[in-house]
Order: structure tokens, then C-alpha cells, then sequence
């Protein structure tokens, strides 16, 4: 409440001191009125910079497509930063479920298919998948400013100190990805879940520290509220701080609200972009569970028992029933229900781009095929995925790309 009462106390004095300057203007000599309009020029483009002359219209962001490949790239929120419109996530899959020499695989075919975006977490196998990527980036010797790598901090090991958000643990867990990683920065540095223990002002601060400091390009967010992520815009806009340019959230046939009704009013508001993950809802959406629990499957592992719950589970089994209810429309398109899934997520412009998680070659070239079926997502079609799964989150604005 005291952010907002800042902000608004700001735009009054701003435009307050407008009203007066036009006033003065009738009254005053030509070379007066000349040097007050240049002022007033220079205090518009500060105010501006804070946020005070915020456009209601949202900027237009083209989508651009990569000839040779056919990958569609878009704007990273409302930042300059462009994305592939389909990343490769490295959660559960590098330093677990697959070998190295699949992961270069994987990151070898994603690259040459046109993705530049590469996401992984300190967290993920004790920051084993972080080395891993690295190692791989080592390696293959792609050129650095051709890639955007991101990563996240809030779980960085066992110590009070290594967990959080924390300005110490931003700073020295950031320290260690980079060494991990054998980089100079991050594109991205993304806070992995909100910290109440932390107040929201050193979490902004501490981010743009290290931006300003050159370990990272930008931030954001990653399953936070909507609250939350309007708190830190707030908080970096009264002391003229960096601001959260992405959330990170789960986003796939069976999880829309977020997606669909908060993120956009965020991204037209302040420029929050979406990056959503787990388009096949963990598997779920890959028709391998039709059947039951595959033994080589995610939900067979043990620390996934949760998954394999869900999916025998009654909600579980009405899912199943719609994915087949969904086959068909796929089987029209030509393409399969996961290439139908991540398409689907893809429809949405509000989405800057979708984290893929494969676990071999040919799981992520199938995926990668969305981009084809993008083209093929028309009203007609979205309707008709709507009936079927009945879940569209109800939205008092009608969403505009």
C-alpha cells in the first residue's frame, strides 16, 4: 500500500507541476517560455523512465521466423530480448533421467532446429544439470550471443545461508551457477519461488545488482502471484530499480487460469511476459498413460510418486478420457496429441515461449514439430479443444495479443 501511495503521490506532483507550467506559458516572455518547455521536455522523459506516462495501448511485438529452420522467435515480455518460441528445459532430465551424451544430443538437435533458449535451475540434480549444460556449451563452442541462457536461484543447498531469497544468497548462489555453468552470465537469472522470509525490496535491490554488475542480463519470476510480481514492479519503480521482465509458469491443456487471466492483464499493465514449462503436464499429455504407469516412465521413479498418484487418481482418470476425446482432432491435423498440446500452448501470443522437456531425440524432435501445426490453430479449432476439456478460465477482458 505504501508503494502504491508513493507512485500516485509522484504522478500527482508530475502532472500538477504540468498544469502550472502551462499557466505560466500564457503570461511569460517567448525566450521564458521556450526554456520551460525544454524543461518540461526533460522532466516528461524522466518521468517517463519511472513509469509516470505509462502508454494504455500495449507495444505490437512481431513474430519473426527463422528461414532456414522454421522456429519462430518472439519478445521476451515486453523487454528487447528475443526467445525462440520453444525452449529446452533441463528439470528432471539432465544429471537424472538421461546420460550425458543424450543431453549433447538433445541440445544439438534443439539448436540446429532453430532454439536459442536454454533454461535450468541451481536445484536441478544438486546443480549437476547446470554443470552438465555447461559442459555441453563448453564443448560445442556455439557462439555466446547467439544463446540465452537462464537459470534460477532459491534452493542452492543445505545451509540457512544457501536457500532463498536473500541478497547473500542471490549474490554467492548466482556466483556459483555461473562457475557451474563456465559462464560469464546468465541472460535470465529468475527467482524460483517468492520468499515471504525476505522483504521485496532486497530480493530488487540484490537483482539489480547483479545485472548492473554484468552477471546477468535480466530477471524474473518464477511461480509467483501476480500480487507479488506487481509488488516487485512497484518497489523497483519508486527507488529506479531493474524491474521483473518474465514469471515463469506452468501452463498446458489442464492449467490455464494463471496463463490465461493473470499474466495478461500483468504483461499490458507492466510488460510481464509469460515462459510457460511443462507443456505435457509432466507427461501426462504424452498418451503413455493411457494404460497405466509405464516402468520407465517419470511417474515410475520414486521421488515422482506424487505424478503417479495424480494419474490413477479420479481427476487423473477424466483427464485420460479427454486426451482421447482430443486424439481425433489431432489425427485431422496431422500431427500427434503432444504436437496438438504444445501448439496449443504456442496459440497463445501472450506465451513468449514454451520450455520443452525431453528425455531422447526423438520425444523432442516430435515436440519441436509443434511449430508446424502453430498455423493449423484457428478459432474453429481452439473452440472446439474448449468444449472438450471445458476448463476455459473465465476472464472479464477479453484477451488481446
Amino acid at each position: 500500500m505504501q508503494v502504491s501511495i508513493a507512485c500516485t503521490e509522484h504522478n500527482l506532483k508530475s502532472r500538477n507541476g504540468e498544469d502550472r507550467l502551462i499557466s505560466k506559458q500564457n503570461t511569460t516572455t517567448p525566450n521564458v517560455v521556450n526554456a520551460a518547455r525544454a524543461k518540461f521536455r526533460t522532466v516528461a522523459i524522466i518521468a517517463r523512465s519511472l513509469g509516470t506516462f505509462t502508454p494504455q495501448h500495449h507495444i505490437s511485438l512481431k513474430e519473426s521466423t527463422a528461414k532456414q529452420t522454421g522456429m519462430k522467435y518472439r519478445n521476451l515480455g515486453k523487454s528487447g530480448l528475443r526467445v525462440s518460441c520453444l525452449g529446452l528445459g533441463t528439470w528432471v532430465t539432465f544429471g537424472g533421467q538421461i546420460s550425458d551424451e543424450v543431453a549433447e544430443q538433445l541440445m544439438t538437435i534443439a539448436y540446429e532446429s532453430g532454439v536459442n533458449l536454454f533454461d535450468t535451475a541451481e536445484v536441478y540434480a544438486a546443480g549437476k544439470a547446470e554443470v552438465i549444460l555447461g559442459n555441453i556449451l563448453k564443448k560445442k563452442g556455439w557462439r555466446r550471443s547467439s544463446l540465452v541462457i537462464t537459470t534460477k536461484l532459491y534452493w542452492g543447498g543445505k545451509a540457512e545461508t544457501e536457500r532463498g531469497l536473500s541478497r547473500k544468497h542471490i549474490i554467492e548462489g548466482l556466483k556459483a551457477s555461473l562457475q557451474r555453468l563456465q559462464l560469464e552470465y546468465v541472460d535470465v537469472v529468475f527467482a524460483n519461488r517468492p520468499d515471504n522470509n525476505t522483504p521485496m525490496e532486497e530480493i530488487v535491490r540484490a537483482m539489480t545488482h547483479v545485472i548492473n554488475q554484468g552477471m546477468a542480463m535480466y530477471w524474473g519470476t518464477s511461480r509467483w502471484s501476480a500480487m507479488e510480481i506487481m509488488e516487485a514492479y512497484s518497489v523497483a519503480r519508486q527507488f529506479n530499480m531493474i524491474p521483473p521482465v518474465c514469471e515463469q509458469a506452468e501452463y498446458h491443456l489442464f492449467q490455464r487460469e494463471k496463463v490465461e487471466v493473470q499474466l495478461p492483464e500483468l504483461y499490458h499493465k507492466i510488460g510481464v511476459g509469460a515462459m510457460t514449462w511443462s507443456p505435457l503436464a509432466c507427461g501426462i499429455i504424452s498418451g503413455k498413460y493411457g494404460n497405466g504407469v509405464p516402468e520407465s516412465s517419470r511417474a515410475a521413479l520414486k521421488c515422482y510418486q506424487w505424478l503417479k498418484e495424480k494419474i490413477i487418481s479420479e481427476e487423473g482418470r477424466k483427464q485420460q478420457v479427454k486426451l482421447k476425446d482430443l486424439s481425433p482432432i489431432a489425427e485431422r491435423l496431422g500431427c500427434t496429441l503432444p504436437q496438438l498440446a504444445v501448439a496449443w500452448c504456442l496459440r497463445n501470443e501472450g506465451v513468449s515461449s514454451v520450455l520443452l522437456g525431453s528425455s531422447n531425440p526423438e520425444q523432442l524432435i516430435e515436440n519441436l514439430g509443434a511449430i508446424q501445426v502453430l498455423p493449423k490453430m484457428t478459432s474453429h479449432i481452439v473452440n472446439e479443444i474448449d468444449n472438450i476439456l471445458g476448463n476455459k478460465p473465465y476472464s472479464k477482458k477479453d484477451y488481446r495479443s
